[in-house]
């Protein structure tokens, strides 16, 4: 009885196992993936067949497949169309910020200038505040600092921005022209001076700065449009003019909004010092002359321009708001303005040396088209001075009074920023009739004032000299707006128009410099000069129309050969991003590899051809071969180039 009991339990003991063991390896089958295949491949120990799970269950690679792919709702098409508008509205607002950026500095540099001026010019004032401080030489050796530091602006403005970076370039130069704001606090010598030669070195970076982070802008904003193409998925040269209308459209934003810098410029003038001068009564007793009559900006003008002294709390404050708005510039500059160029697209100064980098302005001047827009170039700076100190200082201040400045100078303002919308037509007619049709406007001007000698203290000629204030600001609007778009026309296939945009703003600064030297010449000359000038810009900007017309070739300045792989330019090797870390490196080891074997050979070469000359020779001999190959690197370059000139 205990035997069969014994053999009863045995049994049960053996089946409970057996079943148990079944249903274990059906645990580790569902919850091991890796060992599925070894599972059910296993024969099961009663010799039954092993029970497959089927539906999803049971299938556990197709439910990680599920939830690793994509989501059945996903669409790759919109989202990356959003991601692409999203960069396109990134780019507008890069824009706007610049341009904002750049009308705020300007208007705060200007108007805290123009109050300076003043408030210095005015006898009293000196006296009282200052005493034997002098502060009218100091405004004039400030004034000096401004006007002739730029010109060796050449020099340096190319390694300013790649060093720093061309968005970081327009925040530095925004902080000193927050410096300059804030010497205004302390008045003296050491503080004044300084912070004048501080702007003037600036000047040249900044607006370079601004020009090509404007046309950059253009550039992305077309490859964002056309992601979908081929060329600029491959990263190729776009058709020629496919970047056109995006850089006149960008062009004239920004020289709409930089335009109002005039307007906001005058509030100070308006809301503070206008409440402290005398009438045009008194400040312009002596004056006897104006107009094309005059001589200087404005002769015999009353030493004593205010009637009574402001507080120096109330300067302190009116101080203050240009300070907080000049920070406020900055910080636009720093948050609202992107990157223009990736880490990778900013070129190592390093890598091609530091004596190219200040070759390459003048390198460029070998294009024939550069060279002859120069004397356009000089006529903007021209202009652009003149419409202060001459027309609205010596025809307008002279007849009105100085209570009159700020309406003339927001008239002036508000018509160039208007204007400016006027270059939006070159998106349908030719590129020539803005540039040709603001000449035309400040020519018609020039021979007016020329014939017009307006009486001093006769406020009944402000009509007049308004009407003539809006149309120099319409010819400035066309100038301006049309040369930096020219400019990003004739230069569109280059992604660093730095160096373009120097010898622009370089050459603007030079004519700017030359109008200050000329400030105590009789009116008839300066106008005869600006008239000469403007001849001579027209001329040979038709010339240089012509020869484009006729497809004469041009030179384009190439980057040199630089000493180890460089990223960013089209025309150098292009960079493989599916490269690994340890391509990138077995990649370096062989052109080590290479360069030392070819150091060799010349060696040997040397040496069998010197028969033994000594170690200075060998390295002569090298350094006239590295120059060899240099410069037909170059030559190869502007060969490509005009190919594919003459090909479009």
């Amino acid at each position: 009885m205990e035997s069969s009991c014994l053999k009863s339990l045995h049994g049960k003991t053996r089946t409970y196992r057996e079943h148990s063991g079944r249903q274990m390896a059906a645990v580790i089958t569902e919850d091991n993936v890796y060992s599925e295949a070894e599972v059910n491949g296993a024969p099961p120990a009663d010799g039954d067949d092993q029970v497959q799970l089927r539906g999803p269950e049971g299938n556990i690679q197709g439910q990680v497949e599920e939830f690793l792919g994509p989501h059945p709702d996903y669409d790759e098409e919109e989202e990356e169309r959003k991601y692409y508008r999203r960069k396109r509205l990134g780019v507008v607002k890069n824009v706007v910020g610049a341009s904002c950026g750049g009308m705020i500095v300007y208007s705060v540099y200007m108007g805290l200038l123009q109050m300076q001026l003043i408030l210095h010019y005015d006898e009293t004032y000196r006296e009282v505040k200052y005493g034997t401080l002098g502060l009218e030489d100091i405004d004039n050796k400030m004034l000096m600092g401004i006007n002739v530091t730029p010109i060796v602006g050449l020099l340096y403005t190319p390694v300013l921005i790649r060093f720093l970076g061309t968005k970081w370039m327009m925040f530095l130069a925004s902080g000193i022209y927050a410096l300059f704001v804030s010497t205004n606090y302390w008045e003296r010598y050491y503080t004044l001076v300084p912070s004048a030669v501080a702007i003037g070195v600036v000047i040249v970076p900044l607006w370079a700065s601004l020009g090509n982070y404007i046309t950059r802008m253009a550039q992305q904003y077309y490859e964002y449009v056309n992601y979908k193409d081929e060329h600029v998925q491959e990263q190729k040269k776009p058709p020629k003019g496919a970047f056109h209308p995006y850089i006149i459209i960008f062009q004239s934003v920004f020289y709409i909004v930089f335009h109002l810098s005039f307007v906001f410029a005058e509030f100070p003038m308006v809301l503070f010092l206008n409440y402290y001068l005398n009438d045009y009564k008194h400040t312009l007793f002596k004056v006897t002359q104006c107009g094309a009559s005059g001589k200087g900006v404005i002769e015999n003008l009353n030493k004593t321009v205010l009637h009574s002294l402001p507080r120096s709390l109330l300067l302190i404050e009116v101080e203050s708001v240009l300070m907080g708005a000049a920070f406020l510039a900055m910080l636009i500059f720093l948050v609202l303005c992107g990157a223009a160029y990736r880490p990778t697209e900013e070129i190592d100064l390093r890598s091609i040396g530091w004596g190219n980098i200040f070759q390459l302005p003048f390198k460029h001047l070998r294009d024939y088209r550069l060279r002859l827009l120069c004397p356009f170039f000089v006529y903007s700076g021209f202009e652009m001075l003149f419409a202060v100190q001459g027309l609205i200082l010596s025809f307008g201040v002279c007849s009105v009074g100085m209570e009159k400045l700020w309406l003339l100078v927001m008239v002036y303002g508000l018509s160039s920023s208007i204007c400016s919308g006027l270059a939006l037509t070159m998106l349908r007619l030719p590129r020539q009739i803005i540039l040709l049709v603001g000449a035309f406007v400040h020519f018609v001007l020039i021979i007016t004032l020329m014939c017009w000698s307006p009486q001093p203290r006769e406020p009944s000629y402000l009509p007049y000299l308004l009407v003539l204030s809006a149309l120099w600001g319409l010819g400035t609007a066309l100038n301006k707006t049309g040369l930096s778009t020219l400019l990003g026309m004739l230069y569109e296939d280059k992604e660093r128009l730095d160096f373009v945009f120097t010898i622009y703003h370089w050459w603007q600064a030079i004519a700017i410099f030359i109008v200050y030297l000329w400030s105590a010449l009789p009116m008839r000359a300066k106008l005869g000069l600006l008239l000469l000038a403007l001849i001579v810009a027209c001329l040979c900007y038709v010339q240089m129309e012509r020869r484009l017309a006729k497809k004469i070739p041009f030179r384009l300045p190439r980057i040199p050969r630089p000493r180890h792989k460089v990223k960013g330019y089209r025309y150098l090797e292009e960079e493989n991003s599916d490269e690994s870390d340890t391509d990138l490196s077995d990649v370096d080891d062989d052109e080590k590899d290479e360069d030392e074997r070819g150091l060799v050979e010349e060696d040997r070469n040397t040496d069998d051809d010197s028969q033994g000359s000594p170690g200075p020779e060998r390295s002569r001999v090298r350094d006239r071969r590295r120059k060899h190959d240099n410069a037909a690197y170059e030559q190869a370059g502007e060969r490509e180039d005009y190919v594919q000139h003459m090909r479009d």
